[in-house]
Order: structure tokens, then sequence, then C-alpha cells
């Protein structure tokens, strides 16, 4: 019997059980390519790996366990619904954490995609009739200079008596009106 050799430990994968309704954290292995020009002037790509985080629901594990399951995660980014579809065994994903596990009815979630949409548009609807703009359509004003005041002499000055004068006219014009 061959044994095969694989960077993947298979056996922890498989006993993960992935199901859909399940939110899990996918960390997966990104390379990046620099290139750049050496003393000689001939271009030369250096290669980096960075660890990238995607956390999201899991619409549907397909295939079970064996060598070509797959699972499709959606993450709402930025308000923009983002779906990535990993292969269980891929080399390139450094771990799977199981988050939190749901109970759902159904063994594919597909119907969640209508209704996020729907529920985007519902709250643009509500938006909409309150009459409420969004933040980057608010214009800052313009500072102006400001105003000197007035200098508290030349303000004039109030007699008790004047505030008195006002409410009998007031009362007066009340009496007339009615």
């Amino acid at each position: 019997m061959n044994k095969v050799i694989s960077p993947v430990k298979v056996k922890e994968r498989a006993e993960l059980g992935i199901r859909s309704g399940d939110t899990v954290r996918v960390e997966q292995k990104i390379m990046e390519v620099k290139k750049s020009k050496g003393a000689d002037k001939k271009e030369k790509a250096t290669q980096t790996f960075r660890t990238q985080a995607f956390e999201g629901l899991v619409l549907s594990a397909k295939h079970g366990t064996e060598a070509g399951a797959t699972f499709t995660v959606r993450a709402t980014m930025s308000g923009i619904g983002v779906e990535k579809i990993f292969p269980l065994y891929s080399p390139a994903i450094e771990s799977i954490t199981i988050v939190r596990r749901s109970k759902v009815r159904r063994a594919k979630l597909y119907f969640i995609r209508e209704k996020a949409s729907k529920e985007v548009r519902r709250q643009l609807r509500n938006m909409r009739m309150i009459n409420v703009t969004t933040d980057e359509s608010i214009v800052e004003p313009v500072a102006e200079e400001p105003v000197p005041e007035p200098a508290p002499e030349a303000a004039p000055e109030v007699t008790p008596e004047a505030p008195a004068e006002e409410t009998e006219a007031k009362e007066e014009v009340a009496e007339v009106a009615a």
C-alpha cells in the first residue's frame, strides 16, 4: 500500500466536519511577488508570503471529506458581499477555525445572497424616506473669518421700565383682538 505524502494534515481537516451554517475563519497563505532591478540592471523577483484571514458564513460544503471536497464561505466587507470557494485539502490554507456552529434546515444556503441584497435595498429605501444623506455627499462648510464682536461699552443699556411698557402694549393688543 502506497502512503501519500501531503503538506496538509488530512485527518484533522476531515474531522472538522464543516457544515452549512457554520461561521469559519480560514487563514490562507498569499504569495506576493516584488519585481525590482538589481545593480546589474536585470529584473529580479522576490517572493514573500503573508497570511490573510477570511471569516464568514459557510453557504455550502460539497463532496464531504473526499479529495475534491470544497466549501463556500460568504463574508460582507465594506458593505459588499464576497464569496470564496476553498478546497478543503489545499496546501495554501494554513488553518481552518470554526468560530460558531449554527443549526440550519438546508444543505445549501444560497438564499442568503438574495436575503442580504433585500436587506441592503430596504436600508437604502429607509434612508431615502428619512431624507438622510451618506457621509460622502456631506460637504464641510468653508471656515469663514470670525466677525469681531462690538465692545461691551457700545451695547445699549436696558432700563427696567422698558420691558414693563412692552408687556402693557401686548395686553392692550390682546384685548383689542378679543
